[in-house]
């Protein structure tokens, strides 16, 4: 199969224009004469500014109008940060693979002067789960937007602090913002959500062949433990649970009620396989006892 041009479909926000952007520099590479070209998009998680994600439930609302352009044709590759991204896949996608991985750590911002966030804002219950540990009499405020109006609602007094992601912020060039510190969180302090820090590629089916190699296989193999774990729970981005897989095969997971936890990974993929069913079925039995 030959093509010509690629499109791309991505959602208009800065970071997920600088992501594809980023997928763009790869293709450009692996298909030097190819042309591409970027075709922004509004999804239903856009449009809802002042839903509750956590309480209408926040399944595709970022990814379906996505994935829809590259069923119908109107795009080839769907680019998406991969902890938006459902497990379920619709008929006739593909994932594609990801991009290597930026920093996965999530980073505590607090306004100048606070020593001790009495308030901390975001939408999050994984982060607000674990935040409740490091700051038990912290009050929590829900907060959405891009990346540079939620720092900013923080730096006006909105609250005393809230949570980001580090790659997020290191894609878009923001290491400091007026008013505000950051504080980067170790994995266990705050782990991360299944596929923080990656770029996640879709494409038709039929096309996986012609994209097949040019990704980031390392990436690709935690990310997809990741949501192993996380489709044998069921779990998702209204759910207060964690879990990050490293290539050194370290397996940690925060699950609320339950804390934190770390496993080792076997190198072997069906092993690997067969232990995270394991665990799903051991935080499922627990849950149940509780």
């Amino acid at each position: 199969m030959i093509k010509k041009k690629i499109i791309l479909a991505t959602r208009k926000s800065p970071l997920a224009l600088a992501q594809a952007e980023l997928l763009r520099k790869q293709l450009l590479q692996a298909f030097p004469d190819c042309a591409t070209t970027l075709l922004p998009m509004t999804t239903t998680g856009d449009e809802q500014k002042n839903w509750s994600l956590e309480k209408q439930g926040g399944k595709g609302l970022f990814t379906k109008e996505i994935e829809e352009a590259v069923l119908e044709g109107r795009a080839d590759l769907a680019v998406h940060s991969a902890k938006d991204l459902p497990t379920d896949m619709p008929d006739g996608l593909s994932f594609a693979g990801c991009l290597s991985r930026e920093n996965v750590n999530d980073v505590l911002i607090v306004r100048d002067g606070i020593m001790k966030p009495a308030s901390i804002a975001t939408s999050s219950p994984r982060r607000r789960a674990q935040m409740s540990v490091l700051h038990p009499d912290a009050v929590f405020v829900e907060v959405r937007g891009n990346i540079e109006t939620r720092l900013r609602k923080v730096a006006d007094g909105l609250a005393d602090a809230t949570v980001m992601a580090a790659a997020g912020l290191k894609r878009l060039g923001i290491h400091t913002f007026p008013g505000l510190v950051f504080a980067p969180l170790s994995i266990r302090a705050c782990v991360p959500a299944a596929g923080q820090g990656a770029i996640a590629i879709q494409c038709r089916a039929d096309d996986a062949r012609f994209f097949s190699g040019i990704f980031d296989a390392e990436t690709y193999s935690c990310v997809m433990a990741e949501r192993l774990l996380l489709n044998e729970l069921g779990a998702g981005c209204h759910s207060a649970f964690a879990v990050h897989a490293t290539a050194k095969g370290e397996f940690h997971i925060f699950q609320e009620g339950f804390g934190y936890s770390r496993y080792d990974l076997p190198d072997d993929e069906n092993e690997r396989v067969g232990l995270i069913k394991a665990i799903a079925c051991e935080m499922r039995l627990c849950k149940d006892e509780s």
